[in-house]
């Protein structure tokens, strides 16, 4: 009984935002330095938003519609659908027919690609979603990269409540919508599938083609369920 309490406390703890994501390498940290894990976050990323963007400076921000502020660096591509509210930092791409449908912050320099969709997600900066990928209800932490084609689902097909899996041990989260939580240095294969309540420690990979749930230790490589191992040499 000890031991499985112990093992419950460290799934806890991988999921923490602290254990997650370097929290300076958003705009979007005083909202989640409040919240113990980042799905907590999931329901207030709309109204953030809206607050953040009236506070910040003209010079680096243009308010380009209602609720919607791109850094005048940002490339944005004239194919390129945004709702707001939304936030787009400096030096990000938005390319060609992305559609960003609203409550969604996109950091520095982050890659927003050819027929990407977002909808209430947070990118760290750095974060590269070029191609093909959908991300809902998801957070994505510093230089995160999704491959051509995968995509975070954030809805079951039961429409019930979204929990956190690990094994047995289970984080109830009572949000009907919750992609996927990857943390920094997250790389996801082309064509993977992220089943909703997902959760990706630091510096991991992951295979192309994979089916990923539940909870991947940091600094691991999935290959595919239950063949999940250490990396040799995990960055400094």
């Amino acid at each position: 009984m000890l031991a499985k309490k112990l093992t419950f406390i460290k799934i806890m703890k991988e999921c923490e935002v602290q254990n997650l994501y370097n929290l300076e390498e958003t705009i979007a940290k005083d909202l989640l330095i409040k919240c113990k894990y980042p799905w907590e976050a999931l329901p207030k990323i709309e109204e953030f938003i809206i607050q953040l963007g009236k506070k910040l400076d003209p010079e680096i921000y243009e308010e380009k519609g209602e609720n919607i502020w791109i850094a005048k660096s940002a490339k944005i591509m004239e194919s390129a659908y945004i709702q707001g509210p939304t936030i787009i930092g400096e030096n990000a791409e938005i390319r060609h027919c992305a559609f960003i449908r609203g409550k969604a912050i996109v950091g520095n320099g982050a890659v927003v690609g050819n027929s990407t969709e977002l909808k209430n997600a947070i990118l760290f900066n750095k974060v590269q979603v070029p191609h093909y990928n959908y991300v809902g209800d998801s957070i994505l932490g510093y230089k995160a990269h999704m491959g051509a084609g995968s995509i975070a689902a954030n809805l079951k097909s039961d429409k019930k409540p979204v929990t956190v899996k690990n094994g047995k041990e289970t984080i109830e989260t009572g949000l009907k919508k919750f992609g996927a939580m990857l943390g920094d240095n997250v790389e996801i294969g082309c064509g993977s599938v992220l089943s909703p309540g997902t959760v990706i420690g630091r510096n991991t990979n992951v295979y192309s083609l994979s089916l990923v749930r539940g909870v991947i230790p940091e600094n691991s490589i999935y290959k595919k369920q239950n063949e999940i191992v250490e990396k040799e040499n995990r960055p400094e």
